[in-house]
């Protein structure tokens, strides 16, 4: 559908440009991605007139999201204008909310982080105060570079918990019930007049991994966050894969003993309850009477300690790493043979553990699937504890591509009042 967007230049003057969204967004994006380029290579790379690029080019240039930095070698004939894509013109802000923490990352539009904070926090109980945390955390990024609001161009937000494309506000009362179905992050649009974006944390976690990790270039993968519970972020063909109803990658809640421990969602024997984060902790405790010697003995049975425990060659953490190797295995080998990705990466709790987890489990899945000869891996995440955040703001990054001329009515005042998936 062609739309006519009006523009504001930096004289106040208006620019009226006729065009297909989609063909402006695309051409931003072919110069994010070249970094430096011309007009004319765009008309080649493109297959667009010169006239149609000059008139897109003319757009975007007002926005400040690209500029003309000078001349650049003549292949015969006049010198062509170097555009080059701006990528500190504005800033995102990647928020992370953990069953237990808060973090919050500023970027710019390449994905690196400018500012980083984070503390722990007890989410899953506390909305209130997790929304009061995220504001406070927000601010002391955007302090950290002067008038950060400014530049400020959109929030990207990751929660536990499922989301609706079609009611972003809305969060799982089974998974999260003292958030009583609502996430309130309306609050952070109206304080800092720009959109936010929402999804669910595993699903920015593969996200993340796809713009700047371990799943570049791969566009068949699984991203496993092991944390409070088990999420997996399904990339599809490029895409986040999400359902019909935004439910899809719930991991943690794939049958695994039909006599099992009950679950929180009802079940009986789902993957979380042998090897999400409180699982993991009641198992250690009641182990540790056969592993009196143990390192985790009188600590909290966090999975950073068992990590650690199991680097050092605790016996204890050594079994627990192996229990959670066969169980995951199982999972994982499901995946394998439903959806035959090329890659799995792990994230989230043990993910630090290399290869002490990943050997066991590749040998698992090796025994457990169809394809164990095809050119499938698993690998743990490039980007560490920060993927997640990374993800939120990748995910308000992709949104100023579908929608780079909202980023300068925005500055000029005109706000978006929405919360969105």
């Amino acid at each position: 559908m062609k739309v006519k967007l009006t523009l504001s230049n930096s004289s106040g003057k208006r620019a009226v440009l006729s065009r297909e969204r989609p063909l402006a967004n695309s051409v931003l994006k072919l110069i994010w991605e070249k970094k430096k380029t011309s007009r004319a290579e765009i008309a080649r790379l493109a297959g667009l007139s010169r006239s149609t690029v000059s008139e897109i080019i003319d757009s975007i240039l007002t926005t400040g999201l690209i500029a003309e930095v000078g001349a650049g070698k003549s292949r015969g004939g006049r010198r062509p204008i170097v555009l080059e894509f701006q990528d500190e013109a504005r800033w995102i802000l990647g928020v992370d909310l953990g069953a237990t923490h808060v973090s919050v990352a500023l970027t710019d539009l390449r994905g690196r982080v400018l500012s980083w904070q984070e503390k722990k926090h007890p989410v899953r109980t506390d909305p209130r105060g997790t929304r009061e945390l995220v504001i406070s955390l927000c601010d002391e990024c955007l302090k950290e570079w002067g008038n950060g609001t400014r530049r400020l161009n959109s929030i990207g937000v990751a929660v536990p918990s499922p989301v609706d494309p079609l009611n972003p506000r809305l969060l799982s009362e089974v998974v999260i019930p003292a958030w009583q179905g609502e996430s309130g992050l309306e609050q952070l649009q109206i304080r800092y007049g720009v959109p936010v974006y929402v999804d669910n944390d595993a699903n920015l976690g593969a996200l993340a991994e796809h713009w700047w990790g371990a799943g570049k270039g791969i566009n068949d993968f699984v991203y496993i966050k092991i944390a409070h519970g088990i999420g997996a972020g399904y990339i599809l063909n490029g895409e986040i894969y999400r359902g019909a109803g935004g439910v899809a990658g719930e991991m943690g809640h794939l049958p695994i003993d039909p006599n099992g421990p009950l679950c929180v969602c009802g079940l009986r024997g789902c993957l979380a309850t042998f090897v999400g984060k409180p699982a993991i902790a009641e198992r250690t405790k009641k182990l540790l009477k056969k592993y009196p010697g143990s390192q985790l003995k009188g600590q909290d049975h966090t999975l950073d300690a068992i990590t650690k425990a199991a680097l050092d060659g605790d016996a204890l953490a050594l079994k627990i790493v192996s229990e959670v190797a066969e169980y995951l295995g199982v999972a994982i080998s499901g995946w394998f043979n439903l959806m035959n990705p090329n890659l799995a990466i792990l994230g989230g709790g043990f993910a630090g553990l290399g290869e002490l987890l990943l050997e066991p489990l590749r040998a698992k899945v090796r025994n457990s699937t169809l394809v164990s000869k095809a050119a499938v891996d698993i690998k743990t995440s490039d980007l560490g504890p920060r993927a997640v955040a990374i993800g939120a703001a990748t995910l308000a990054l992709e949104a100023m591509f579908a929608d780079p001329i909202e980023v300068h009515t925005r500055a000029n005042g005109r706000i978006n009042d929405s919360v969105h998936g």
